[in-house]
Order: C-alpha cells, then sequence, then structure tokens
C-alpha cells in the first residue's frame, strides 16, 4: 500500500491564498485535433482519439487512472487479472456500447401486461415452461461478465462499460421472462440438471476467453435463435414484442463474443485448440438438451398450435429450429475463426441438421445420421 501523508502545510497555504497550480502551468493533455460529434451525439470512438484512442496491447499499470491521462510513477495496484488487450478486446465493442445504452428497454413500462389474451391451458403451460427455461438460462449472462468484469484492466474501459449493459441486459430478459410465466397465472415450470450443468460449464470456465466462447458462440447464440423462434411462434402481439425486444439485445452480446474471439485468435492461433475444448463439452450438454422433453416439446406446441397437434406437426417445426440453431452456431463459428465443422460434438440425428448439407465432416456429427435426411 502507498504511504500517504497529510500536507498541513498546504491547508494554511490554500488558507492564505496561494495555490499550487502546478498542475495547471504545465498541463499538456490537450486531444490534438478537433472531437467532432456523430450524427447520433458524442460517442466513444467519438473521442477516440490521439493517446485517447492509443489501446495498449499490454496495459503498463493496473491502476483505474483513465487511460491517455497522467499517472503518477507508482499507483495502487488494482489486481487486475485481464491486461493486455488480447485478453477482452473486440473491434465492434465501442459501437456495441453507443447502441446498447440507446436502446435499453423496461420490463415493467414497455411491455404492455395488461393485453396478454387468455390461452388455452396447453399453450399456456408450453409458454411458461419457455420462459422458465429463459428465466434460469438468461441470468448467466450476467453472472459471468460481472464475475470477470473488474478484473478487466482499465485501459480497457469500452469493454468494461460494455459488459455493465450486458448485465443489466441480461437481468432484464431474466425479469421479462419471470413476469410472464406469472402474469397469466401459469406460473414457472420445471428446471433439468442437464441445464445447470451447461451453466455450471460456463460459470467455471478457466480463463474469459474460454468462457466467452461458450457463453456467445453457443450458449446466447442459442437463445438467439430461440428468440427468433419465440416472435415467430408466440401467440399474441405482447410475447412477440417481448421475443423481439430481448432479440435486440443478445445480438449485441454475440456480436461481441464472435468479434473478441476473433480478435484473440487473430493474436495468438494457438489458443484455438482451448476454446475447441471447451466447445466440445458444451456441445456435448447441448445435444442432450435437445433429448429433453421440457426443452422440446413446448415448443412443438406451441408451434403446432396445441397439445393435439403437437405430434403431426410439432415434430418438423422442432427439427427446423434445431436446424437452424446448428447453421446460426456454425455461422458464428466461421466468422470467429473457429472451424467446428471438423469436430462438432452433436450428431445429426439429434441437432436436427444435415451434416453432409452444413459441411461437416466430424465422426459424432455423422454417426446416425445416415438415412435420416437429418431429421
Amino acid at each position: 500500500m502507498t504511504e500517504l501523508t497529510i500536507d498541513f502545510d498546504y491547508i494554511d497555504r490554500v488558507g492564505e491564498g496561494k495555490l499550487d497550480l502546478e498542475w495547471l502551468h504545465s498541463w499538456n493533455h490537450e486531444v490534438g485535433e478537433k472531437v467532432t460529434p456523430s450524427r447520433v451525439g458524442l460517442t466513444m470512438k467519438d473521442i477516440a482519439v490521439g493517446r485517447y484512442g492509443d489501446i495498449p496491447d499490454t496495459a503498463p499499470m493496473r491502476t483505474m487512472a483513465p487511460r491517455g491521462g497522467e499517472r503518477e510513477d507508482v499507483m495502487p495496484d488494482m489486481g487486475y487479472l485481464l491486461n493486455t488487450k488480447a485478453d477482452v478486446w473486440a473491434e465492434n465493442v465501442m459501437d456495441l456500447y453507443e447502441e446498447a445504452v440507446s436502446r435499453q428497454w423496461s420490463a415493467t413500462r414497455d411491455i404492455d401486461w395488461s393485453s396478454i389474451p387468455d390461452l388455452p391451458p396447453d399453450l399456456e403451460h408450453a409458454l411458461c415452461q419457455v420462459c422458465t427455461l429463459l428465466s434460469e438460462v438468461e441470468m448467466i449472462a450476467s453472472d459471468f461478465p460481472a464475475k470477470w468484469m473488474w478484473q478487466i484492466n482499465h485501459d480497457f474501459v469500452e469493454v468494461k462499460m460494455f459488459r455493465a449493459t450486458q448485465i443489466m441486459d441480461e437481468s432484464r430478459h431474466t425479469e421479462v421472462f419471470r413476469k410472464r410465466a406469472l402474469a397469466k397465472g401459469g406460473g414457472l415450470g420445471r428446471s433439468k440438471a442437464v441445464t445447470e450443468e451447461f451453466l455450471r460449464l460456463i460459470l467455471d470456465a478457466e480463463t474469459y476467453s474460454e468462457g466467452s466462447a461458450l457463453m456467445h458462440l453457443l450458449g446466447e447464440g442459442m437463445v438467439l435463435s430461440l428468440f427468433r423462434a419465440g416472435e415467430l411462434l408466440s401467440p399474441s402481439p405482447v410475447e412477440k414484442k417481448i421475443f423481439r425486444l430481448c432479440m435486440q439485445d443478445e445480438a449485441r452480446h454475440v456480436a461481441y463474443g464472435t468479434m473478441h474471439l476473433r480478435y484473440a485468435l487473430a493474436q495468438d492461433p494457438d489458443k484455438a485448440e482451448e476454446y475447441h475444448e471447451y466447445l466440445d463439452k458444451g456441445e456435448r450438454i447441448l445435444a442432450a438438451l435437445f433429448t429433453i422433453p421440457e426443452a422440446v416439446e413446448p415448443l412443438m406446441i406451441l408451434a403446432a398450435g396445441g397439445e393435439e397437434e403437437a405430434a403431426a406437426l410439432g415434430a418438423m417445426a422442432a427439427g427446423m429450429l434445431q436446424t437452424r440453431v446448428i447453421e446460426e452456431y456454425l455461422a458464428r463459428c466461421d466468422r470467429a475463426g473457429i472451424d467446428r465443422r471438423s469436430r462438432i460434438q452433436i450428431p445429426g440425428v439429434i441437432g436436427g441438421y444435415d451434416p453432409v448439407e452444413q459441411g461437416v465432416t466430424s465422426d459424432a456429427a455423422l454417426a446416425g445420421s445416415a438415412g435420416t435426411g437429418g431429421a
């Protein structure tokens, strides 16, 4: 700890009107060029100019002193663990932060709860089961960034600011799905251990980037696909709006995670195997989740319009959704620079996709898929 001293003489000098003003007369912190607000206002990217926009590959100190300002030679050590740009950075993070703060919404004010129609019990309970799953899994996307955010060096403050918006977004998602499950008296449904195993895998990640790969590419990516399906299958305009608002938030989180991994791999391609090993584990859990009635059948009922119709029509809809989940997941991995097509752990017969059509060559994906047509 830095030894502190109290300069009582300074107090006397100030009382006599003798200000020090050395900090003012030696001021050399000018930006050096004009800061021009964008069309939408003054953004973080607008002020990332000169040395203030010079984001170091490795932070020189572990302090909360703002990047670009002057620091004393000796500062308290905040103990940050994520001190390199490759640990946390994504080239889109400043834009995503601005979008996040401009598109905040309220689950209390912006949803017309009084307009939810009375649904048949099977549809209401199916929707409540979907809301149960979502109110369960969404909070991990608050807990994970909260676990790591304090360990991010302040020189990468834009990342910390964006992660703070994600924590708020995911808290609101948990809130809105919990409210929808209870709003018409249906109640919360059943949670399954396999879901918790997936969430624990994310939270127990040994590194920020490993957990980010699992959460953003696979976990939140799957939820994003589910939000898109939820908007399509929603039984009323109220639920459609809920899924649409959540979808715009989730898309930001997935965009950050995808581009962070792309940046991290560009700096150190050898880390790819670490991400692969974590995704191997996550995919195996996801494959098991695709076989859980509480996760599959509610969507079948909503897609078909009722319990009786689900057996005839719901399986096709569930297969289409699972195919979409896998297609979008593989596309995200491609954008991040991680080739999962050669080692994906989800069999086509379980994931609902045709491995050959997706250019997948892994033994695990091809096992049991012959003759299924990807169904």
